[in-house]
């Protein structure tokens, strides 16, 4: 759909609030430096009192500024790594929906595209009310993400870290995460000696080898959950835990749910699933 243009940035002399949309990254990246007058326009108007808003990976755009060195944010998961490769200077919390930052609240990110719901009915309830913010939510069935954007999140481990050891044992735990003691076996697997494979399996990956497996047990219960009617009590034993309870909890400290709400809001709905399975 063509979008026209009405005013080049150049001719805004002033503004209360500046969005930048979700930004399409090529394979290579975030180029920094290529669009100064942006950037500086950008600094201008927040020097001036203009709320600065980010949907998604329009995050990149708004960093390049500086003012959220530093400073909380939030971006889509897949981003990430990319984000802090070209922005190393500023914690992100991408399970977070919506992050509001800044002296005088003035630098807000929202997550994932969708989240933009949540940046607008900010946006509302700030400037007009939380009436005026509630009464669009009804109307649009729009709604806060209050549980954050940790459900959504797709584990997926680093493999860029050139480390052969360690990538060899994330490619056999990839398929053996569920069987007993998998970190004792991954040591033995490697031939290094066990405080070293934990320090470069930490190193590697940015997590510690159990909390690997677990990342990986959860992604495959998360997956189980949406496609099977199995019970969470034999999707515990299936991906590795005896102890449904502590399979339970666990579930509940990475996702923000209980395997049951998971299932309820993700899960195809029956009348939508194909009939040919």
């Amino acid at each position: 759909m063509p979008v026209e243009a009405r005013r080049a940035v150049a001719e805004v002399e002033a503004t209360d609030i500046v969005i930048v949309p979700s930004v399409v990254l090529a394979n290579d990246g975030w180029k920094p430096g290529r669009y100064p007058d942006i950037v500086e326009w950008t600094s201008r108007m927040h020097a001036r009192g203009a709320q600065l808003c980010s949907a998604c990976s329009g995050i990149f755009l708004l960093a390049e500024t500086g003012l959220f060195d530093g400073r909380d944010a939030t971006i889509h998961w897949g981003y990430v790594e990319q984000f802090a490769k070209v922005f190393p200077r500023g914690p992100l919390l991408p399970e977070r929906a919506l992050v509001v930052a800044g002296d005088r609240e003035q630098l807000i990110t929202s997550g994932s595209s969708m989240t933009w719901h949540d940046l607008v009915l900010y946006l509302i309830a700030r400037h007009v009310g939380a009436t005026a913010a509630q009464t669009i939510a009804r109307y649009f069935a729009l709604q806060w993400r209050h549980d954050g954007l940790a459900p959504y999140i797709v584990f997926r481990g680093r493999t860029d870290h050139g480390d052969a050891a360690i990538a060899d044992a994330q490619s056999w735990l990839a398929t053996h995460f569920s069987v007993a003691s998998p970190v004792e076996e991954m040591v033995k697997r490697s031939g290094l000696a066990e405080r070293t494979f934990k320090r470069r399996f930490t190193d590697a990956t940015g997590f510690a080898p159990l909390d690997y497996v677990q990342r990986l047990r959860i992604e495959d219960a998360k997956r189980r959950l949406e496609r099977t009617e199995t019970s969470a009590d034999e999707i515990s034993w299936q991906v590795g835990y005896e102890d449904a309870a502590f399979f339970r909890r666990l579930f509940k400290r990475t996702t923000g749910l209980t395997p049951g709400a998971y299932r309820k809001r993700f899960q195809v709905p029956a009348f939508a699933r194909s009939r040919n399975g």
